[in-house]
């Protein structure tokens, strides 16, 4: 898989870490608050969308006596303790981040979350420091499944987008890195598992765990 590689790129949400869970219980509380009620779909509806286009979302769609900003704002104050405190590592990442480490590949992030959470998500977790650049698709004119975040990082690790291999959890990710001119490897997560075969059908290799790629039991789809 990683033949001819001359970096990687990882999403974060459901990819490295196990946090998918987490925004369909913080949607609940934050609307909750206002005497609101999560429309059935909204998740699906919004997937792929960067943290700064959700936030508008719900200002256009909501009745909340709030600003942009101030949404933002109270999402990442509510997810701040759950992506220190309980949010796990998916299985074989810190095993599989020292293998790169030692092929001396560059690693990115390219991720449609806040860079506020992914720098304390990664610093909680001790792996920050493999890490050479972090791009959230706040910082790109559009958000999976547009290649902009994708892109974006590919020019800053200074890698050809053909060279650079991505892994990514749901299928707009995927749709962007395919966009990009990447390889891809989809990534199982509960999260997501009614579209896993969507998933294999876009993606050019699929895990269950990290320690696929490291003893060769991935699957080439």
């Amino acid at each position: 898989m990683l033949k001819d590689k001359k970096a990687v790129i990882f999403d974060l949400d459901g990819t490295l870490v196990d946090s998918m869970w987490i925004w369909k219980e913080i949607d609940e509380r934050f609307l909750g608050h206002f005497g609101l009620q999560v429309p059935e779909g909204l998740n699906d509806l919004l997937e792929g969308y960067s943290f700064n286009e959700t936030a508008e979302y719900f200002k256009n769609h909501f009745p909340l006596p709030l600003t942009v900003q101030e949404i933002k704002d109270t999402w990442n104050r509510m997810a701040y303790e759950m992506y220190t405190n309980e949010i796990p590592l998916k299985e074989g990442v810190i095993e599989f981040l020292d293998v790169l480490k030692d092929k001396k590949l560059p690693i990115g992030i390219a991720t449609s979350n806040s860079r506020e959470l992914t720098k304390a998500c990664l610093n909680a977790h001790g792996i920050g420091q493999y890490f050479q650049y972090i791009c959230t698709s706040n910082e790109v004119p559009k958000g999976k499944p547009a290649p902009d975040v994708y892109l974006k990082t590919a020019q800053e690790l200074s890698v050809e987008p053909e060279h650079i291999l991505v892994f990514e959890d749901i299928p707009y990710g995927i749709m962007a890195g395919n966009s990009a001119n990447m390889t891809t490897c989809a990534v199982r997560d509960a999260y997501s598992q009614a579209v896993a075969d969507k998933k294999r059908e876009l993606a050019d290799y699929y895990i269950d765990t990290y320690f696929d790629i490291i003893n060769g039991t991935y699957q080439s789809v």
